[in-house]
């Protein structure tokens, strides 16, 4: 086990375990009481959160909210059903009285042997900061003013700035039935801004902003200048736009944000539980052609510092970097342990949950598709006439079968191979695996959002990461309101 994972395995037993009287020896033995019934599998989730965050409006600090959440989960496996409890109070009764209540998922029988749990080592990609310790509460109302200050510079017409401060301090131990022991510290910051322009009556929006498993210094005056001048121009784009036009045309999307549709339209479909199910588009189709030749998706949690990364998953396993579509061939899926195990595959770092109050799910941690050969220039030039769709607001798909409505928040024409005029309330309209099967031209300047994205699942919310480059994709439907 290298030096950090020791180091976080008695750090998280010190906040998790010792102010209870609980030791490692404590967890063995609610395992024992568990196992005496047939049960495939069982775990502990311990996770302890501090978290805070911070909002100005109109040049003063508005809201501010700061909790401590702390518990843990119990988890019994047989077959394919699920036993969980969990309780906000970590002792021995309470790990006790849940045990007795997810063994009775499974029938008595022979008590099977609990071996020793063993410490198991993660990833080192971050550091295990406390951010909200990073910086004193002046310090933080300083940043937001700074930020507004910056958004208000930019440009005489920004009327109302609105920015908003976050910061997360997790501690996470996980034991298994198997012997696994593992730890993880999670830090996790963001910055979100949102500016209003108004001009001759008219009024509209931009955001931006970003973070990811640091501390506050990551928010430099670089960083925030950048997330005022990109709010800005996209409001103040937007004033001067014109009707966007409807039909079915070419699109060509932007790198990096624009990748939330990958990952709503076609990630969700590559998770391992729509697949055992038979729910998803993508089931049984390993080894298939599902995408355009010089498609390849990615999922990775492996990525130093981003927002979707983590140095174990939910399930104490290592995260890693897993490739679902090479050259439009699907390759597999995202698996937790349980659809792992029933699928009769491994398990990829995959599993997540939102808390100890959560079961984990198979869910993804940094989607995105990878590099072409094509200059942003050369994918602009080959467009007779189309939308250039550089930034996406909300949206809705329909997981089973891929189909999505997003808005495009900041888009333009392209007339004979140029840029034109700036364009409002486009929508796309599509099927995710469709639209991989149109892709014509993927460019060579693949990034990862700026470190915003927050996914939705059953219910439970986990930080992500989006990606991919400047791609041209043939016959979508535009929504517009000329």
């Amino acid at each position: 086990m290298n030096r950090q994972a020791a180091t976080l395995l008695a750090q998280a037993q010190k906040t998790l375990l010792t102010p209870y009287g609980l030791d490692v020896a404590d967890l063995t033995k609610v395992f024992g009481k568990i196992m005496v019934h047939q049960v495939d599998y069982a775990d502990l989730y311990f996770q302890y959160t501090r978290s805070e965050a911070w909002s100005l409006e109109e040049g003063i600090v508005k809201a501010g909210s700061f909790s401590i959440d702390e518990g843990v989960g119990v988890r019994a496996l047989s077959g394919e059903k699920t036993a969980f409890a969990y309780s906000d109070d970590i002792s021995a009764q309470a790990l006790g009285d849940a045990a007795g209540a997810v063994r009775a998922i499974a029938v008595a029988g022979q008590q099977r042997r609990v071996p020793a749990l063993k410490k198991r080592s993660g990833h080192a990609l971050y550091v295990p900061h406390d951010p909200l310790a990073s910086l004193d509460a002046a310090s933080k109302v300083s940043l937001l003013e700074r930020l507004e200050a910056m958004a208000r510079a930019e440009d005489s017409r920004v009327t109302q700035v609105m920015a908003h401060l976050a910061g997360e301090y997790e501690v996470v131990l996980i034991a298994g039935s198997d012997g696994r022991l593992a730890a993880d510290i999670r830090p996790l910051v963001r910055v979100s801004l949102t500016v209003i322009v108004e001009e001759k009556g008219q009024r509209e929006q931009g955001s931006a902003g970003g973070g990811g498993r640091t501390d506050y210094g990551y928010f430099t005056d670089a960083m925030l200048a950048g997330y005022a001048r990109d709010a800005v121009h996209q409001a103040v784009t937007n004033l001067v736009a014109r009707p966007a036009p409807a039909g079915t045309m070419t699109v060509v999307l932007g790198s990096g944000w624009p990748g939330i549709l990958l990952h709503e339209a076609v990630g969700h479909g590559l998770e391992g539980d729509f697949n055992r199910k038979g729910s998803s588009t993508f089931a049984g189709r390993v080894g298939s052609r599902v995408a355009a030749p010089g498609v390849t998706v990615i999922d990775d949690g492996t990525i130093a510092e981003r927002r979707g990364s983590l140095n174990i998953d939910d399930e104490g396993n290592p995260t890693q970097r897993t490739v679902l579509i090479e050259d439009g061939i699907l390759q597999g899926y995202l698996q937790d342990g349980l659809n792992a195990r029933l699928m009769g595959v491994a398990p990829t770092g995959n599993g997540r949950r939102e808390s100890f109050a959560h079961l984990p799910l198979p869910r993804m941690t940094n989607t995105s598709m990878l590099n072409g050969d094509k200059s942003v220039e050369e994918i602009i030039k080959s467009v007779k006439k189309g939308i250039y769709a550089v930034n996406f607001g909300g949206g809705q798909v329909d997981i089973t079968n891929g189909k999505f409505v997003f808005s495009m928040s900041e888009a333009y024409l392209i007339e004979d191979g140029k840029v034109g005029a700036p364009v409002k309330g486009a929508t796309l309209i599509g099927s995710g695996p469709e639209a991989m099967t149109q892709v014509s031209m993927i460019g060579n300047d693949t990034r990862l959002d700026p470190g915003v994205g927050t996914c939705g699942k059953d219910g439970q919310s986990v930080p992500v990461g989006v990606g991919q480059p400047t791609l041209r994709i043939d016959g979508l439907t535009v929504g517009g309101t000329a």
